[in-house]
């Protein structure tokens, strides 16, 4: 983490400190407290190889629970959904885990209902959209920010005479591994609106694969959007994303990637990159709780503003493959949101 996203990061955490003690907190939840060993487990909607969004959430929970003198056993839950709630259930029944703490926008469900089985236990969920009298702690990342900010590079990506791969058509793509709320309510409406913010007129050619792990058929989506006229696309697609990189390299195209540093994947195919900081998250929130400082049913949500989320400009790929004219506007466009003078509906 550089020093600018720490700096970003800070506020957020005093605040949230803040609004997460009650007026009687309870005892700070380390070994040194003269109690049990406090016992956490990560619980991942996956896998953590290849999945580095998880391996930060997984990071992060350690880092605290080292400080802190808590053991942590990690979970993973495989790719079948329809399987997450029982093995998240079965270590609810062993009735030794303080704290579960998982990632995912399908989780937050799957712990209430199973807080209505066990109602001692409690549960951190990253990337949890909140409900009125929630029962579960969650913690949201701006995917609107996110969005947004590839957007508008992509917008630049497209309308660039000086890119071999880049054409006229001001057309763009978005590839999804299935339709959900994040999705379809901020990640591709915050798409579009930097794409057209960026290059009027522009469009978003959206298609959904359907599964996480389809490399061929994301390559073949892929390749027929090139064939129709976009030249960058947004994956999101998980093991399926290396299709569309595949095709893009094929056709002498781009891809942008969303969540974590890609730009040694493909360089000079993957243009511009995405990050959401699920380690910086998944520490505070987890150090949080060893304190005795976060409370069942709290929430908070970040963006760009506080460095939850941003656009990864340090790399010296992105400098080397990207023109110096489409960096300055992109830098002056995310500046926007950085500092809080441009706010997303």
């Amino acid at each position: 983490m550089n020093m600018l996203t720490t700096k970003r990061a800070l506020p957020l955490l005093i605040a949230s400190a803040l609004l997460l003690i009650s007026c009687a907190p309870k005892a700070e939840k380390t070994a040194d407290s003269g109690e049990k060993t406090v016992s956490l487990a990560v619980f991942v909607p996956g896998v953590l190889a290849g999945s580095p969004t998880y391996e930060m959430m997984d990071e992060g929970v350690r880092k605290a629970a080292a400080e802190k003198g808590a053991e942590v056993r990690t979970v993973e839950g495989g790719f079948n959904q329809a399987e997450w709630k029982p093995q998240v259930l079965a270590l609810a029944a062993e009735k030794k885990y303080d704290l579960i703490i998982t990632s995912n926008p399908s989780m937050p469900e799957i712990c209430r209902d199973i807080k209505k089985i066990y109602p001692d236990q409690e549960f951190l969920v990253l990337e949890g959209s909140r409900i009125d009298n929630d029962t579960v702690a969650t913690f949201l990342f701006s995917h609107l920010d996110l969005s947004y900010m590839l957007g508008y590079f992509a917008g630049l990506v497209t309308s660039s005479t000086e890119l071999d791969g880049s054409n006229s058509d001001l057309k763009v793509g978005l590839i999804a591994g299935q339709e959900y709320p994040e999705m379809m309510q901020k990640i591709k409406p915050g798409f579009e609106q930097g794409v057209k913010a960026a290059a009027p007129g522009g469009s978003v050619d959206f298609r959904v694969i359907g599964n996480w792990y389809d490399a061929a058929k994301a390559s073949d989506l892929a390749m027929g959007m090139f064939d129709e006229g976009v030249d960058v696309i947004l994956t999101i697609a998980g093991g399926a994303n290396q299709g569309v990189v595949s095709a893009a390299k094929d056709k002498g195209r781009y891809v942008l990637w969303y969540d974590t540093d890609g730009y040694d994947i493909e360089p000079g195919v993957i243009l511009g990159s995405g990050i959401i900081r699920e380690d910086i998250a998944a520490y505070e929130q987890t150090h949080l709780y060893l304190e005795g400082k976060l409370e069942q049913g709290s929430s908070v949500y970040a963006g760009a503003a506080e460095g939850y989320v941003d656009f990864i400009e340090e790399s010296e790929l992105y400098r080397t493959h990207v023109p110096a004219a489409i960096r300055e506007a992109l830098t002056l466009e995310a500046d926007r949101l950085r500092n809080g003078s441009l706010k997303l509906d």
